[in-house]
């Protein structure tokens, strides 16, 4: 059967044109828990491969610690001042073929038989052997890391189509901010690095400037 969701190409296109990266919010805003839960569950329910879903979402709220973040974030300080909602995005580092996180996500979330899982877990293996993710585990963590910058991106489109700013950040220092995640206990489920963050809220002023994007027939070739 071929359900169509109830949006419209117009709406979806409205809210890509509406969307640019804010980095300062209008602080006497704030986003209602309504409409921040329906963000977070766009990022919840985003795809990724295999269904592994890995990563974690920290919703940091706590002033304190959002001022601990600005020392080791130059490029989230306007971000981390004023936005309603700030949200680290995590990767999951343990997602070997044999590894427990992997394990657990196909038996208790996905729910599969046995043969199924072996199946899977076969599948991966092939996949990390042919890639080097078995003999370097930096590679598992950029493959998790790929996979979160799905959900930041289907969570940004959720938020501007509800009239919603965002702003996604790279501009920190990674170690850093391990350090600091782990030191709030952030980290006791283990496994797992900061990949991206992300201010959410209402702008405090319009761009000074029309969006600007190339065009179609620059960045598309059919074959």
């Amino acid at each position: 059967m071929n359900t169509r969701i109830p949006v419209s190409q117009e709406q979806v296109i409205s809210a890509f044109q509406f969307r640019h990266a804010t980095n300062t919010f209008d602080t006497t805003k704030q986003i209602s828990e309504e409409d921040f839960n329906y963000i977070l569950e766009a990022g919840r329910l985003s795809p990724s491969s295999m269904g592994l879903e890995p990563w974690k979402f920290v919703v940091v709220q706590n002033p304190e610690l959002r001022n601990k973040l600005k020392a080791v974030s130059p490029g989230a300080q306007r971000q981390l001042d004023t936005a309603s909602h700030f949200v680290i995005i995590l990767a999951q580092t343990d997602v070997r073929y044999d590894s427990e996180y992997l394990m657990d996500q196909l038996k208790h979330v996905k729910q599969l038989p046995e043969e199924v899982i072996t199946f899977y877990s076969s599948a991966l293996k092939d996949v990390q052997e042919v890639n080097g993710s078995l003999t370097d585990e930096r590679f598992l963590y950029e493959w998790s890391a790929k996979q979160t910058y799905i959900a930041l991106g289907n969570m940004m489109t959720a938020a501007a189509l509800v009239g919603i700013d965002s702003c996604p950040m790279e501009g920190f220092d990674y170690a850093a901010v391990d350090r600091i995640l782990e030191e709030e206990g952030l980290y006791q489920e283990g496994n797992l690095k900061v990949s991206v963050m992300a201010a959410f809220g209402y702008r405090s002023e319009e761009p000074a400037r029309a969006k600007t994007r190339r065009t179609i027939d620059q960045i598309v070739t059919w074959s």
